[in-house]
């Protein structure tokens, strides 16, 4: 089943004219008006309202819808990680207004954070599939779908069939981080700079909501140490990666249950029990070799 992901500027406008067009892509959420669905995808789960076993020429498609506001949002600052997250792997933009300098920005900013958080949780030598691995496998940290319903091998089956394509992606990144990062594609082998003030830069460099969790640990002493401080101390420390891993699993944790949970509304219990009993056997079979 094909994944899409729509922006909109005013999502009760979009449901309005997509209730009136494809009413049966809804649950019967929808008597309660696009005002209604509007608020459900702004204020339960990860801001994202997602229609799924769609049929289509093409076969079944499932396609999420979140405003422009709240992904950018997300790809920024990692409220949610979840489209953010989704965002970390390569995917086929559609279409993106070629004025939107908003989103092209967001959108870079977010491969950034990634290559960023994935180089603190790296050793010093890596392989070119332990990053791909680590950036692709953010957004899986901490969902409960991870351990009940998802094949085990996600992550890596998603890097083995896509190897080319994330290298495709994140070479720009780490061109501009050549200074703390060498990756060599032909030997497929990574180096990084592990010192204290090349740490402290990725550091710097990370969304709000991981830096704000990095305060949190910090600060449990009751001491009141602010963002520099907590920076600057967090460089030093070599236990920093397990502090910015929970932060990460924090994030996804909250909002994989609370869209999982707002997915059954959306979808209805009937399409609901269909696409968890197809994760059910995905995840059976992956047991099983």
């Amino acid at each position: 089943m094909m994944d899409f992901i729509v922006a909109v500027r005013d999502p009760q406008e979009w449901h309005q004219v997509n209730m009136a067009q494809n009413p049966k892509h809804y649950s019967a959420l929808r008597f309660g008006g696009p005002h209604f669905i509007g608020r459900v995808q702004e204020n339960w789960g990860a801001k994202v309202y997602f229609n799924t076993l769609v049929p289509t020429h093409e076969g079944m498609i499932k396609y999420g819808v979140i405003s422009h506001s709240s992904l950018v949002a997300d790809l920024l600052d990692w409220d949610t990680l979840y489209v953010a997250g989704r965002l970390h792997k390569p995917v086929l933009l559609l279409h993106k207004e070629s004025e939107d300098e908003e989103l092209h920005t967001a959108l870079k900013l977010n491969l950034f954070s990634a290559v960023h958080t994935a180089l603190l949780l790296l050793p010093e030598l890596f392989s070119e599939e332990q990053l791909y691995i680590t950036l692709a496998g953010l957004s899986y940290a901490g969902d409960f779908r991870m351990y009940v319903g998802e094949d085990q091998n996600k992550v890596k089956n998603i890097v083995g069939a896509q190897k080319h394509e994330f290298r495709s992606l994140y070479t720009p990144v780490l061109k501009e981080l050549e200074e703390y990062v060498i990756l060599d594609t032909l030997s497929g082998m990574g180096e990084q700079d592990t010192s204290p003030p090349a740490r402290l830069y990725h550091l710097s460099m990370l969304p709000k909501r991981l830096q704000l969790m990095l305060i949190k640990e910090w600060n449990k002493d009751r001491r009141n140490r602010d963002l520099e401080d907590v920076l600057r101390a967090a460089a030093h420390d070599t236990d920093v990666e397990d502090v910015i891993r929970k932060g990460i699993e924090d994030i996804v944790k909250v909002s994989s249950l609370t869209q999982s949970i707002k997915g059954i509304l959306t979808a209805g219990a009937l399409k609901s029990l269909r696409y968890s009993w197809s994760k059910v056997k995905k995840m059976w079979k992956s047991l099983q070799r």
